[in-house]
């Protein structure tokens, strides 16, 4: 038998494609001396998240994380511009269909802001950064973000 022989579509798997990415920083606080978290307490907190919605009977997101370091620009008062730059935890997935393909797109972006949310918390960050299918959002905890 060839090996492409082997491998089936699994019934109930085909559908559209509903990518997801959260960013959420590392580096707590604004602060260029804050403490800066380690990707792998990013994995420990999405692990506790999701152990604990299906343990409440609720469907979770699964993903993958990776480290990255953000980089940007601003202008300065009286002309120039100051760079910097960040690290970051990105978790990436996709809400795929033969799990998640019953659920809407409205349960799929609360979930991703829960998620986004402990995140958020446990890693000090006050601007948590969402992306599902074609939208991109800012979660903020600040008061001036309503």
């Amino acid at each position: 038998m060839d090996e492409s022989e082997k491998y089936r579509i699994v019934p109930g798997s085909r559908g559209p494609r509903r990518d997801f990415r959260i960013t959420v920083g590392l580096r707590e606080g604004w602060d260029p001396e804050g403490r800066v978290f380690d990707v792998s307490e990013a994995v420990r907190t999405a692990r506790r998240w999701m152990r604990a919605r299906v343990e409440a009977g609720k469907p979770a997101l699964s993903g993958m994380f990776t480290r990255a370091e953000v980089t940007y620009a601003w202008p300065k008062e009286g002309g120039g511009a100051g760079s910097d730059r960040e690290p970051v935890a990105i978790f990436t997935g996709e809400a795929v269909h033969a799990y998640l393909g019953h659920l809407p797109d409205d349960e799929i972006e609360a979930m991703l802001n829960d998620l986004a949310v402990e995140l958020g918390a446990a890693l000090g960050q006050e601007r948590l950064y969402v992306a599902f299918c074609d939208r991109t959002w800012i979660l903020s905890a600040s008061p001036e973000a309503s």
